[in-house]
């Protein structure tokens, strides 16, 4: 529960707020002498400070430019029986939290008090989890804190205690699939080894096999100066991740069948056959089951892949992380621009929390960034994000719900009806999908389409 100092020289009022806000379950103590708040705020250290804009002795913004430069950490909420707008803007300017006005509405209080709390909790997760970044150690937290991704996360960890199993990690661009294979290594018995990351979809393709392999002297034109040693050979003993596996031309996709039934290869021009101790981990933002279809992805190569497969979800799936991540880059970019920021406020939260994020993550690393760069003031508000589109405009057509109704109406059984041939249709008749886009158990839809008298069978291609 929040600790609360409470500074105004009326000792009547700190009383009696002192005995409501105990009533509440917080931690109260009271300060009446604008002499003895630095004081009183070193000794008590509160969670949150209720100060008095207008005090006998001493003008209560002056003490509270006062608390900005020594206790920046700790929200004021500045308080006063006079409805000044331009001194309510000046504090807030300042650096207070929020403002409010005598005689105090108890409920808008306690709002307040709730938004701190929230706030702060936000800032300790967010310090802890930039701590364990600093040491270059990716925790649990990093990720958020939905439901979708603890369900990965356990998944991760149990994954992880074995060094060999090869996992497959699935996702829209810029998900941080990356960020999730590093994080299966540092929770490894490899950990204390190397990780290695290729991007497959940024070597060019006369260049991949030997950053794969490595090559000998004199193999090729431009490698006459000295043996080369591959992705593999510096993983040896740790992890290497393939990102973007479905780039990968079809002759390297042979060898790296065989590297991983035999964990041996051949440099480029090499005669010796080396032998390699490397954890595979993958990473696609394809579909390979569709790349199969398609005769651009070797099958045999995929289920060798495939031992294990993490899904992630994109982040408008799992909107509830987005206060914890877009928070640790406001911080990221708060000290790398040397800048000193209060905050997201809550309107610019919701508005972020609104958008489709075609780019995911990455995105709203970007999108906090150009925010930062861009910022005017000391909180970041809904208009420093008017570069992006509103979430409605940013929705592909193919995601966008449209429901024609005819101007003579229709029966709600005709419209679910075609609402499942519909969903049935696009999944080709797999009911467990099928379930799942319309938001149902299996059992329901089938009731349902008990109900309507709908038979499918399943396509097979």
């Amino acid at each position: 529960m929040l600790s609360i100092l409470i500074v105004d020289d009326d000792n009547l009022i700190c009383l009696s707020l002192k005995k409501i806000l105990l009533k509440m379950g917080y931690q109260v103590e009271t300060c009446t002498d604008g002499a003895l708040v630095l004081d009183k705020v070193e000794e008590y250290q509160p969670d949150v400070i209720l100060l008095d804009i207008y005090l006998t002795s001493h003008n209560g913004l002056d003490l509270l430019k006062g608390l900005q430069k020594l206790y920046f950490h700790i929200p004021v909420i500045m308080i006063t029986g006079y409805s000044d707008v331009k001194t309510a803007v000046v504090a807030m300017k300042s650096g207070a939290f929020d403002f409010l006005l005598k005689p105090m509405d108890m409920e808008q209080l306690e709002l307040v008090l709730n938004k701190c709390a929230e706030h702060l909790k936000l800032k300790s997760e967010v310090k802890k989890l930039h701590s364990l970044m600093r040491e270059d150690e990716i925790n649990r937290e990093y990720f958020g804190r939905s439901k979708a991704i603890i369900r990965i996360l356990n998944q991760v960890e149990r994954l992880a205690k074995s060094d060999n199993t090869t996992i497959l990690l699935e996702g829209e661009s810029g998900t941080g699939k990356e960020v999730f294979a590093k994080f299966i290594h540092q929770q490894s018995p490899r950990k204390n080894n190397a990780f290695i990351t290729i991007n497959c979809a940024a070597i060019p393709k006369e260049l991949a096999e030997s950053e794969l392999f490595g090559h000998e002297r004199g193999a090729f034109t431009g490698a006459a100066q000295k043996t080369k040693l591959g992705k593999f050979e510096l993983a040896d003993g740790g992890t290497i991740l393939l990102d973007e596996i479905g780039e990968l031309s079809l002759d390297l996709q042979v060898k790296l069948l065989r590297i991983l039934q035999e964990k041996t290869f051949y440099r480029l021009g090499g005669e010796k056959e080396i032998a390699v101790n490397v954890r595979v981990l993958a990473a696609t933002n394809r579909n390979l089951e569709d790349e199969i279809n398609k005769g651009h992805f070797r099958e045999d190569l995929y289920y060798r892949l495939n031992v294990a497969k993490i899904t992630i979800p994109p982040l408008r799936e799992r909107k509830e992380d987005i206060p914890l991540l877009a928070y640790s880059f406001l911080k990221e970019f708060e000290v790398k621009f040397n800048q000193k920021i209060k905050g997201i406020d809550k309107a610019a939260l919701v508005f972020l929390e609104q958008q489709y994020w075609k780019g995911n993550v990455r995105e709203l690393r970007n999108s906090i960034e150009r925010a930062v760069l861009m910022l005017d003031s000391d909180e970041i508000k809904e208009q420093h994000f008017s570069f992006l589109n509103s979430g409605k405009n940013n929705i592909p057509d193919e995601d966008k719900f449209i429901l024609k109704i005819p101007s003579k109406g229709v029966g709600i059984e005709v419209v679910l009806r075609a609402l499942i041939l519909r969903t049935l249709d696009i999944t080709k008749g797999n009911q467990v999908k099928a379930a799942k886009i319309l938001g149902l158990s299996r059992s329901k839809l089938r009731y349902r389409m008990e109900q309507l008298d709908i038979e499918v069978t399943k396509k097979i291609q």
